[in-house]
């Protein structure tokens, strides 16, 4: 079988690309660390159809993985592969968050629009305001991750999720894998690029093989991650309910999240003392893979629910 995204979804993730190149430049990425998410290139991943309830989830992992690439620090995967298909087309141009990745905790909680919360056994869409919610210190504080108060009734409508429609757990994890993907991808190129400036001994940094061996084992872990998480997404898309397909997701975040903390772990130490800085813009990627790799769910518990699904015992 012959897997491949085919040329809209290419071109489309490539527009994409373009946009947050223009619109999701570092200075964004710094000022979510201050609170402010720039709702200018938020409108134009809307405009773009980024958040479109119909949009497949193949082509949805396409786009996380720019969205990756860009360190974009809106709830994206919050609103796109878990609020949309769920809310429908009501969702218009609102920013949605979750709690469901990281249980009493929202991403964006404090300037979304609506949050949609774990209401178990279902989902309610609720207003901020209506919330108690506190802030909380986090290792990326772009995130701008809050604290919701459970010990009172959330009000809001109720949501139920259409039949037949991926779970919004396993989207959620899905949709973060493949960011994770786009964050070590840019993670990798930002080194790469490095280690061939960088000189030392007379010679390129990336010439020594030690360097070397660092950034190709990097690029395998992503390269082997990259078609598992694409693989996932077409199972959300065509049997959503079935248990291997719950199989898959659990494999590509386990995968996604193990490839970018390695090729994080690399980028670091190929930067050497520069690397640890805040005034460099590594720690904006860097912070944001450790912090995504544990949400919704982190490698362990992954391969844990993977062994579950497969019966090993």
């Amino acid at each position: 079988m012959k897997f491949t995204l085919g040329d809209e979804r290419i071109e489309f993730a490539s527009t994409v690309r373009r946009a947050l190149a223009d619109g999701c430049s570092p200075t964004v990425v710094r000022a979510a660390w201050d609170g402010t998410l720039d709702r200018d290139v938020w409108a134009t991943l809307v405009d773009m159809g980024t958040t479109d309830p119909d949009l497949d989830f193949v082509t949805r992992v396409a786009v996380a993985e720019e969205i990756g690439r860009a360190a974009l620090p809106h709830p994206w995967v919050e609103t796109a592969f878990v609020a949309a298909p769920v809310v429908g087309p009501e969702i218009g141009s609102d920013l949605v968050s979750t709690d469901l990745g990281t249980p009493g905790h929202v991403p964006g909680g404090a300037v979304v629009d609506r949050i949609l919360l774990a209401d178990r056994p279902g989902l309610r869409l609720v207003a901020p305001a209506d919330l108690s919610l506190t802030p909380v210190d986090t290792v990326d504080r772009s995130r701008l991750l809050q604290a919701v108060d459970r010990t009172a009734s959330p009000t809001g409508a109720a949501v139920d999720a259409p039949h037949g429609a991926a779970d919004p757990w396993l989207a959620g994890v899905l949709g973060t894998a493949a960011v994770l993907i786009g964050l070590g991808q840019h993670l990798l190129d930002a080194t790469v690029d490095y280690v061939g400036q960088r000189h030392q001994f007379g010679q390129p940094v990336g010439g020594f093989q030690a360097v070397k061996h660092h950034l190709a084992d990097a690029a395998k872990d992503l390269t082997f991650a990259r078609p598992i998480v694409a693989r996932a997404a077409y199972g959300l898309d065509t049997a959503p309910g079935d248990i291997a397909t719950a199989r898959d997701v659990s494999m590509a975040k386990a995968l996604a999240g193990d490839a970018a903390t390695r090729t994080a772990e690399a980028a670091l130490q190929c930067h050497g003392a520069i690397g640890y800085t805040v005034e460099h813009d590594l720690h904006l990627w860097l912070k944001r893979v450790w912090a995504l790799a544990r949400a919704w769910g982190d490698a362990d518990h992954h391969r844990g629910t993977v062994g579950d699904l497969l019966d090993l015992g």
